[in-house]
């Protein structure tokens, strides 16, 4: 029998199994699970910083019950706490969100609930939050003109007084699955396949409906959908014809477009319960269908020396939102808990033998009926104190126990258990098998104070109430009994030894998901040394160049952006940073510059004249700017004045980087000079070149939206001049598989430019004062929610200092081109990123600039969040 102990089981002599293994139950024929004890090899996480709150004598922050915690695909975390006021002695139920990259600049809203709140739900773009408090409201919140931190109350619904235990998006059918064990191959379309997932509820057109479900203490399961017209229609419905309390809930979405609802009474002598639940909407009102499906008992219940040992199930959770047929459940005492996975599966019904002879069932057609199944369970473990469960979609197309034990280990198939003594485990989602672990009950102490003088309290240890893995499972956000929030991070070995090869594989295939996904890559920068940093951008400039035409110009700007994000890691590479923010901004000045042509006619010809002025350049090799300009239809230029005028700034940024680069050609042997890699880049420089000619035909309806140039001499055509030895620095590389070196009569005429043009200053980016390059010596990092932390950064920082304008000197809009001063007035954001600073405030009421600034108004050009700034920045 399953519930006798492995010692009493090896006492019969039965050989010794390992955990997780499974057995022929004698006389069920059925298999069951052997206990698994938590062993492995400790190690695996870290602590990369904690942040927390300043102790105020009127008002503290204390950690609300229940406490909870969401992570976005953004890299957005949010989480609650209540602000208690001493004086008036009451709680004000706090949200506070920060994004990873800088935890001190939280952003907390009064929430307005007036009870604890008990979820918090980001959607799936990771710009909108759900919270749901114990008194039935849930408030949708969403951002202020697309700040990170600045939020809004928007829409919501209520249940009145009745408290919310689980909550979720309704699915949008978007889901996409990793295949591990493909992680090798060199299509995309082999790593990731995106797989048959019907949305929750559906449009005209197949569109999906957003909105969300709830379900409520008394049994009750209610669902708001987001009209187009922004009104909200909501339905409220029994779970089942019997309600009964409900403690725990989880939802869970089938891929036919159902949902699955799990319940719990908080006992464990009592069945987990299971409900289908269909969405439609009749004659412009929400219909909720509901369907009992089969329930369970936890094993620990049906063993007599467990019987009464965990009386309460404390946790209960699908082990991912798309995966109904899989659970897992924890039971719990004041001491020790257990932990249960549990799977759904589809078995044959026996057919009695009187049948059989009347009419033989085979095949498909002996009847099946639905069964939960243990997959496996842990031997007595410390009491769990919270659960984190893998975002990453991983196809495991068997989920046998043995398969799971001998797949490698990966972040993704783990999940997180937190206890009460401050320790994490992170185990395999179906094996439950160690693969790391985190001791951190002296690490929570403040490291100021001296080891002696540490009293020794018999009080409750320091632990996780609420925690969050990253979605790429290589962090963990845990928000503990004190309020704080810390950040751990997960190697990508689980702490197992693994060669460079296979940790360096690991990092990769997760920045490919993230540049096919859209998701942000945070997280995987935390395990990135700088040794790591040039092999990384070479192979993912491999596996993207191994890709169809159409997916790589999708992925175009995005790998672009990583790879920025990558180099600013190492010191070696830190002046690549500044080329791929450039190449980022010369790729949106000419899809903007470009979409501004017209064709002549009515009737749309097959290309468009930006395609075709991108052919008859790349044709047209003459030097002489005037003969390629005559092969082009100049009346599909034909610009009002106004538009030309007001692009005048993104037009003499052009030509200043092309004079710039064009003087930098003599001391192109210095790859720490910034452009270098426009040097050799046959794209850019054709880009450029195309740009020119389109300036050029512009300059002759308005001659003041040309570049300024601060020439020697009155009679020099500058533009001409630059055009010509542009196209010879674009010959010797326009084939990427035949790139020769400049002969010396460009050099010569390059090294004349300082001579004949005043070479400008390009304003590089600011340096991001984020946390990340902080956290690559490993040590740990102690911030305060905020305060700016005044650390000395990274050695990286230093590198910087040649690209950054020193303090006094005019700042400028880095996307507009416009100078601000000294000191700026008007209110400005900056990018959470690259650092990328812009007017929160368009100043520009011309149609050609707005198009431009819708470009970077909700992310910037790196992919990267806004976040507001003090009216004074530095």
């Amino acid at each position: 029998r399953w519930c006798l102990s492995a010692r009493r089981r090896r006492g019969t002599g039965s050989p010794r199994r390992g955990p997780g293994e499974r057995r022929e139950a004698a006389g069920a024929g059925r298999t069951e699970p052997v206990p698994c004890p938590l062993r492995g090899r400790a190690g695996g996480m870290d602590l990369a910083y904690v942040c927390e709150w300043e102790k105020k004598p009127k008002s503290n922050h204390c950690p609300s019950i229940p406490l909870v915690c969401a992570w976005s695909c953004r890299n957005l975390i949010a989480f609650t706490t209540d602000l208690r006021n001493e004086e008036e002695k009451d709680l004000t139920h706090m949200v506070h969100i920060i994004d990873t990259e800088h935890p001190w600049d939280v952003y907390s809203v009064n929430s307005g609930h007036t009870e604890v709140i008990t979820c918090l739900e980001w959607d799936q773009s990771g710009s909108r939050l759900l919270s749901a408090d114990a008194d039935g409201h849930i408030k949708c919140w969403s951002m202020t003109d697309h700040l990170a931190n600045s939020w809004e109350n928007t829409v919501g619904s209520v249940v009145e007084g009745d408290p919310v235990v689980a909550l979720s998006w309704l699915h949008n059918g978007v889901k996409l699955a990793l295949h591990v064990e493909k992680s090798g191959a060199s299509n995309f379309g082999e790593k990731f396949s995106r797989v048959k997932f019907s949305p929750s509820l559906t449009l005209f057109g197949g569109k999906p409906m957003e909105g969300w479900i709830a379900v409520t203490i008394s049994g009750l399961v209610t669902v708001s959908l987001l009209k187009p017209n922004g009104q909200v229609l909501t339905a409220t419905e029994s779970l089942c014809r019997l309600r009964c309390r409900v403690a725990l809930a989880d939802v869970a979405f089938t891929g036919g477009g159902n949902i699955v609802v799990a319940t719990s009474d908080g006992s464990s002598t009592s069945p987990v319960q299971f409900y289908k639940v269909c969405v439609s909407v009749v004659n412009e009102k929400c219909k909720i269908d509901t369907e009992i499906l089969p329930s369970l008992f936890m094993r620990c219940t049906t063993d007599p020396a467990r019987k009464d040992k965990y009386p309460a199930i404390t946790h209960l959770k699908f082990l991912a939102r798309d995966m109904s047929e899989q659970v897992l459940l924890c039971a719990s005492n004041q001491n020790n808990s257990i932990v249960e996975c549990w799977s759904l599966r589809k078995e044959g019904l026996p057919v009695n033998n009187i049948f059989q002879q009347i009419s033989p069932v085979v095949g498909d057609k002996q009847p099946m009926i639905l069964k939960w199944r243990i997959l496996s369970a842990t031997n007595d473990l410390d009491r769990v104190s919270a659960v984190a469960l893998p975002k990453l979609p991983i196809s495991l197309t068997n989920t046998d126990l043995k398969v799971a034990n001998d797949t490698k280990f990966f972040p993704g198939l783990g999940l997180a258990l937190a206890f009460h003594d401050g320790s994490v485990h992170i185990v395999h989602r179906l094996s439950l098998q160690m693969m790391a672990v985190f001791y951190g009950s002296s690490s929570q102490r403040p490291v100021d104070e001296p080891t002696l003088k540490r009293p020794r309290t018999a009080g409750p240890l320091v632990h996780f109430k609420a925690m969050q893995l990253s979605w790429t499972s290589l962090a963990l956000a845990g928000v503990d009994s004190h309020g704080k929030l810390s950040m751990l991070r997960i190697s990508p070995s689980m702490g197992h030894v693994l060669d460079m090869n296979m940790s360096l594989r690991h990092l990769l295939f997760l920045l490919e998901y993230c540049m096919v996904t859209g998701y942000d890559w945070w997280d995987i920068l935390l395990h990135v040394q700088p040794s790591m940093v040039q092999n990384l951008v070479e192979k993912l400039h491999e596996e993207y160049m191994r890709q169809n035409a159409a997916l790589q110009q999708v992925l175009s700007t995005r790998i672009v952006a990583m790879k920025a994000s990558l180099c600013k890691l190492s010191s070696s590479t830190i002046a690549r940073v500044c080329d791929y923010h450039a190449k980022l901004f010369l790729i949106a000045i000419s899809c903007t510059l470009k979409s501004l042509l017209r064709p002549h006619f009515l009737n749309t010809p097959d290309k468009s004249p930006g395609d075709r002025l991108t052919e008859i350049c790349s044709k047209i090799t003459d030097v002489d700017i005037d003969k390629v300009m005559i092969n082009l239809k100049t009346e599909e230029f034909v610009l009002e004045m106004t538009t030309l005028q007001s692009l005048q700034q993104l037009i003499q940024w052009v030509g200043d980087f092309v004079l710039y680069l064009l003087a930098s050609l003599p001391n192109q042997g210095s790859p720490v000079r910034p452009g270098h890699s426009f040097l050799r880049d046959g794209a850019s420089l054709g880009m450029f070149r195309e740009l020119m000619v389109v300036i050029r035909i512009w300059g002759l309806l308005k001659p003041s939206c040309l570049p300024v140039y601060t020439a020697t001499s009155d009679t020099q055509d500058s533009m001409s001049l630059l055009f010509r030895l542009l196209t010879k620095l674009w010959l010797c590389c326009r084939e990427e598989n035949h790139i020769t070196e400049p002969d010396d009569a460009l050099i010569d005429e390059c090294c004349l430019l300082p001579s004949q043009l005043l070479i400008p200053n390009i304003d590089w980016l600011p340096i991001n004062d984020g946390i990340i390059s902080k956290l690559q010596n490993k040590q740990l990092v102690r911030l305060q929610f905020g305060k700016a932390p005044g650390l000395v950064g990274h050695t990286v920082s230093s590198q910087f200092d040649a690209f950054v304008r020193a303090p006094g000197q005019p700042k400028i809009d880095h996307l507009r081109r416009l100078h601000l001063g000294a000191y700026p007035t008007e209110e400005c954001k900056s990018c959470t990123r690259c650092g990328c600073v812009t007017m929160l405030k368009s100043p520009n009421k011309v149609t050609a600039v707005k198009q431009w600034e819708q470009r970077w108004i909700k992310n910037c050009l790196c992919g990267g969040l806004w976040r507001k700034m003090p009216l004074s920045y530095s």
